[in-house]
């Protein structure tokens, strides 16, 4: 959404800490920001707690926002820190990014991902370990860097890039036995 007279008056609303004001912001944007939550856990209602908890940062610091992006991607940089702050304080912790274990597929075909739809991408990405799933969402979704994912979780840039390409190999494993089992 361009930056508009609109919205300057509804931050400026918000930024005033006006209720339906938020509330129209909230909505404007919840439902996107809900899906980018998501892919960062395992359920809707996690998913859900991340939002709201992500709604409440950028209310509250809505007065830092400058307005030199758009206001969607500085909101979606919350939502994303917010999930892996949620997941770093649970009992998930960055010592898991090193204990993936995942086997190596077997002759993978180059074209197979270019025949899935998004939905199903996104439910064989559901089934990644905690580790890869986070490293593959904010590298190739979010398009982080290697550095910037590395220091977003606390771990080596080495690490980033060996979750990505277990996330990768993960994939193509998942991919070949859910087709091997549609063929049975």
């Amino acid at each position: 959404m361009p930056h508009s007279t609109e919205l300057d008056e509804l931050l400026a609303a918000c930024r005033r800490r006006e209720p339906a004001a938020q509330r129209t912001l909230y909505a404007r944007y919840a439902g996107r920001m809900l899906g980018v939550a998501r892919r960062y856990v395992r359920s809707v209602a996690e998913a859900e707690d991340i939002l709201q908890d992500a709604f409440v940062k950028v209310f509250t610091h809505l007065g830092e926002f400058r307005a030199e992006g758009s206001l969607e991607g500085w909101v979606r940089r919350i939502v994303v820190t917010t999930a892996l702050n949620h997941w770093q304080s649970g009992q998930h912790r960055r010592q898991q990014l090193l204990l993936d274990d995942v086997p190596e597929p077997f002759a993978p075909d180059a074209d197979a991902f270019d025949r899935l739809g998004v939905a199903e991408v996104l439910a064989l990405m559901e089934q990644l370990p905690d580790g890869c799933r986070l490293v593959l969402n904010l590298y190739a979704v979010d398009g982080y860097t290697h550095g910037e994912i590395a220091e977003l979780l606390g771990i080596q840039e080495s690490t980033s890039k060996a979750q990505l390409s277990k996330a990768r190999k993960q994939l193509t494993l998942l991919h070949q036995r859910q087709a091997n089992y549609l063929r049975l």
